[in-house]
C-alpha cells in the first residue's frame, strides 16, 4: 500500500499542481531514498530540469523531466506534500523539491521503504526497475494464454503469484483479496492448476477492481492520502478484505497468511 490505484490518484493530483515548474534545488535529508544514481549525482543531475508530465508505469510514479524521468516508489508508506519554500521541514519529510514557483515537492515516508532513481530517459526501459515489470492490466496482451504461460511455471499459491509484479503490474495486497473472491478461487489454490475459466475470471476482475477503485480515488486504509487531508473511498466498497461476513454466503470471512501476507476470504464462495 499504496498500489496502483492509489498511485494512479496521486499521479492525476500532482499533474495538477506541479506540472511546467522548474527544479531549482533538491534537499536530500535520508540519502538511502535515493536507490540510483548516487544522492551527489542525483541531486547534480536534476537540479535545472522542468517537470513536463507525469507517468505511471506500474506502481511507479514517472515524472517526466527534460533529460531524464524521475522514478518514485511509495513503497507502504510514502505520499507526497507541497509546501510553501520556507515552511519547516517536518519529522518525515525525507525529500525536498524546490520549484520555481516558492513552493516545494516533499516526499513524506514514516516508514523510510519507499526508494527513487532517476534515470536517463532513453534508457528508462531498459534498466531497473521498469524492465523488470510485468503487463499493464489493460495491455492487450494480458490474455489467458499469456497467463498459463506466466503461472504454469508457478507452483505457489494463487495469492501469492498475482502479486509478482513481473507478470501483472499494480496488484497489491488488497486488491488481490477482492480479485480472488470475485473469481471464487481459494488463495491457496496452486496458479499452475488454474483453469482458463478461472485465468478468464482474474482478467477480467483485475480491470473491474482496480477501475472502480481509481473512480473512487483509492483506498484509504492506514495512512494512506491522495493529497494532504484527502482519502480514497473504495474502502467502502471492499467485499472481503478487512471484512467480517461474506456479502453473497453471510458465512464468517477467515483470514490467513499466505506468503506472509494478511489474506481474506470466504471459505464457502472460495472452495480449495
Amino acid at each position: 500500500m499504496p498500489e496502483l490505484p492509489e498511485v494512479e490518484t496521486v499521479k492525476e493530483v500532482l499533474k495538477k499542481e506541479i506540472l511546467h515548474r522548474k527544479i531549482m534545488n533538491v534537499h536530500i535529508l535520508y540519502p538511502r531514498i535515493i536507490e540510483y544514481p548516487t544522492p551527489e549525482e542525483f541531486q547534480k543531475q536534476i537540479i535545472g530540469q522542468m517537470i513536463y508530465d507525469i507517468k505511471r508505469r506500474g506502481k511507479w510514479l514517472m515524472f517526466e523531466l527534460d533529460n531524464y524521468y524521475l522514478l518514485s516508489h511509495l513503497r507502504m508508506e510514502g505520499r507526497y506534500h507541497i509546501r510553501k519554500i520556507n515552511d519547516n521541514v517536518e519529522k518525515h519529510e525525507h525529500v525536498s523539491i524546490a520549484l520555481d514557483d516558492n513552493r516545494e515537492l516533499r516526499y513524506v515516508d514514516t516508514r523510510k521503504f519507499g526508494r527513487m532513481h532517476l534515470i536517463e530517459k532513453d534508457k528508462i526501459y531498459d534498466q531497473k526497475p521498469l524492465n523488470e515489470l510485468g503487463l499493464e492490466p489493460w495491455d492487450e496482451h494480458l490474455n489467458t494464454t499469456y497467463l498459463k504461460e506466466k503461472y504454469d511455471k508457478k507452483n505457489l499459491p494463487i495469492k501469492t503469484v498475482i502479486l509478482d509484479q513481473s507478470i501483472i503490474v499494480g496488484i497489491g495486497n488488497i486488491y488481490a483479496d477482492e480479485i480472488l473472491f470475485l473469481s471464487k478461487i481459494h488463495p491457496l489454490t496452486k496458479a499452475s492448476r488454474l483453469t482458463k475459466k478461472q485465468l478468464q475470471n482474474i482478467i477480467g476482475y483485475t480491470k473491474q477492481v482496480l477501475e472502480k477503485a481509481i473512480k473512487l480515488g483509492g483506498t484509504t486504509i492506514r495512512t494512506y492520502e491522495s493529497r494532504e487531508g484527502v482519502h480514497g473511498k473504495f474502502q467502502n466498497e471492499l467485499l472481503v478484505h478487512e471484512q467480517d461476513i461474506c456479502p453473497n454466503c453471510k458465512n464468517k470471512i477467515m483470514k490467513m497468511k499466505v506468503g506472509g501476507r494478511g489474506t481474506y476470504y470466504c471459505e464457502k464462495c472460495q472452495k480449495e
